[in-house]
């Protein structure tokens, strides 16, 4: 099959989009199918087998200035103002600018294709390539609007109600391309997601009709492996993609600060907090800078060696999708502490086979749940043992490439009837 892949961005090394794009295109190719990524910014890493077409948008989120007002000499077209309009009035505008644009591109190549495949963009545009009669399938990792409703919540704690109503307002205006995804998801045909929770939430808040679901779990990289060298005592690591409130990073700050009472422990977070922003303020405020290091920016093999290295791991987000740095660290023998939230239960599988199940947002229960840990080698070790074995049996790359294949022929076959 010849595969036209969309992202609309596919940050390479933190976010699932960027790590399944760059996977699932590799393990599509070694199954002998032709494979063509089209992304905006920022560009993913792939496999020199899988041929990248880069799809610039205006790139106004990028760093080190986001949110920037671009040169007019910049501005190439229509959609190019669109851009930059949506910005301006505090809306998120990508996921629209570059389903446009895709589609526009895509028009004149149709030919070159068996199927499209969109990777969470559910922009307008993909309607449009829909009706130009090619084969189209989409996958969508969870509903934004789980990621709305906690980030409504945290803006309800501020105490200023002039910044509370700002936040609330400027939060309703930057999720406003949710009306569209919604929109787009009840009418693009065969959707494909990575779990039941997702499936079940994508099927309440999207208005999908479940018959049109199909759940693909993710795989986990072979690189992924337990460590050669000794774990370092009192070591607590978690991974979060972004300095958002859903991460549940706060419920973690504040369990390692009572922690830090009693304990000689660390915490490494594999993250780039904003500057100023609710993580760095709450270290602050709890006095436990000197204790916490961050780290971003690396490579897998460095992240696999951050991840070995940890006593105990934390994932204690306030919902998850699927949780792919769970499978990952279970595939390093990792002994894990993670929320009972979202689908990261079908990652782990029943409380206490592969980790301690807590409920999210509690301190209290987190702070007990790492102690154990560190206080038991012999759960620690059947943790360990437990999850590697979990992660290998389950979560395949190869297996995703397969099942998600056959997928594709059956959506081309349907549209051939």
């Amino acid at each position: 099959m010849r595969i036209a892949l969309l992202s609309y961005r596919s940050k390479p090394h933190c976010g699932g989009q960027g790590i399944y794009l760059r996977h699932l295109s590799r393990e599509l190719v070694a199954l002998g199918h032709e494979v063509e990524v089209f992304s905006g910014q920022p560009y993913p890493e792939l496999d020199p087998v899988v041929r990248l077409t880069k799809v610039p948008s205006l790139d106004l989120y990028r760093e080190p200035d986001p949110f920037r007002t671009p040169w007019p000499n910049e501005i190439r077209d229509r959609i190019d103002l669109q851009e930059v309009g949506i910005m301006w009035t505090a809306g998120f505008p990508e996921p629209y600018t570059f389903s446009k644009r895709v589609a526009r591109l895509l028009g004149d190549r149709l030919d070159e294709f068996d199927i499209v495949h969109d990777n969470q963009t559910l922009g307008s545009g993909m309607l449009d390539i829909k009706a130009m009669g090619i084969p189209f399938i989409t996958s969508i990792h969870h509903p934004i609007t789980f990621d709305r409703r906690i980030d409504l919540d945290a803006a309800k704690e501020i105490k200023n109600p002039y910044l509370r109503v700002k936040k609330d307002l400027s939060l309703r205006r930057w999720y406003g391309f949710l009306k569209m995804q919604a929109r787009v998801a009840s009418r693009i045909g065969t959707i494909l997601t990575v779990s039941e929770s997702s499936a079940q939430d994508m099927a309440r808040d999207f208005g999908v009709d479940p018959s049109r679901i199909q759940v693909i779990q993710l795989g986990v990289d072979e690189a992924f492996v337990p460590p050669t060298e000794p774990r370092v005592p009192g070591r607590i690591m978690a991974m979060a993609s972004a300095d958002a409130p859903m991460k549940g990073i706060a419920t973690l700050l504040e369990a390692f600060a009572k922690l830090l009472t009693e304990r000689d422990v660390e915490l490494v977070l594999v993250t780039k907090p904003t500057k100023g922003g609710r993580t760095e303020q709450l270290i602050e405020k709890l006095g436990i800078g000197e204790h916490v290091t961050f780290v971003n920016g690396i490579s897998d093999e460095e992240l696999v060696q951050v991840m070995g290295s940890a006593q105990v791991a934390c994932v204690p987000s306030l919902y998850e999708g699927f949780s792919l740095p769970t499978a990952e660290l279970m595939a390093c023998g990792t002994p894990l502490v993670v929320s009972r939230a979202g689908a990261i239960p079908e990652v782990v599988g029943p409380d206490r086979l592969c980790a301690t199940q807590v409920t999210p947002g509690d301190v209290g229960e987190l702070v007990m749940a790492i102690e154990e840990l560190l206080d038991d080698p012999e759960l620690c070790t059947a943790y360990s043992e437990a999850g590697r074995k979990r992660a290998l049996e389950r979560f395949s790359w190869r297996a995703v490439a397969e099942t998600t294949a056959a997928a594709y022929e059956r959506v081309i076959k349907e549209s051939t009837c």
